[in-house]
């Protein structure tokens, strides 16, 4: 693995930016989950969230050598704080995403046909809101080039917006797969409707957890 100490010799944000990108792969790993849930392929399912469970270590490790690297003194307008609180954040996401595979590993599931499109939206919603979000975290070198201002600042506030809205669209979408599921309460046994409650909630908060890190992001600017 390439020295966390070197990247922060270059930018401050790139080992950040490092550790966001294994925390997509967790994300992108999500959808693919259901897609194999969606075939019926339990194995390719357990198989997904192995691939998950790998990507998130590996996001740890980074988040290990960061922690362990981070300079005491960056001597730049981005407090040490703020960069571990968005790393932590950024670990939170990746979490979330290892915890849908394990919940989807626990016993072979199939998709109530009623819940399928509304999956659908709602699985897109949150990719839609953590990409937005990866995005952001890309924009950071250049922010600092602008030292947190100026059209480049508006320009990420802006794309904040839009991740505010993809979640809030989330929210929708889990809302009603929530009172789909609540219609097939008498029709699935108490396991399965327990770990689909479980599943939405899940799937639900990596979307909060993203928006959560693009208006930490928003803070920094605001605070310019």
């Amino acid at each position: 693995m390439r020295n966390i100490a070197n990247l922060f010799g270059r930018s401050p944000f790139s080992a950040l930016q490092k550790h966001m990108e294994e925390v997509m792969k967790c994300c992108e790993g999500v959808k693919t989950l259901f897609e194999a849930l969606k075939q019926g392929d339990q194995a390719r399912v357990e198989s997904i969230a192995k691939e998950i469970s790998e990507n998130e270590h590996k996001a740890d490790l980074i988040k290990n050598d960061i922690r362990n690297h981070i300079p005491k003194s960056l001597f730049m307008p981005v407090d040490r704080g703020d960069l571990l609180e968005i790393l932590a954040i950024q670990d939170g996401i990746a979490d979330r995403a290892e915890d849908v595979g394990v919940l989807l590993s626990l016993r072979p599931m199939q998709i109530p046909p009623i819940l399928i499109e509304d999956l659908d939206q709602f699985l897109d919603r949150v990719y839609e809101t953590t990409a937005k979000t990866h995005l952001v975290i890309q924009e950071l070198d250049e922010l600092l080039e602008t030292t947190f201002g100026g059209a480049e600042a508006e320009k990420v506030k802006n794309m904040i917006d839009d991740i505010c809205l993809a979640e809030h669209e989330a929210d929708l979408a889990q809302q009603s797969l929530f009172k789909k599921l609540l219609e097939l309460e008498s029709e699935l046994s108490y396991l399965p409707f327990i770990l689909w409650m479980r599943l939405f909630e899940t799937v639900g908060d990596i979307a909060n957890r993203a928006e959560r890190l693009a208006n930490r992001i928003r803070i920094l600017l605001i605070l310019d």
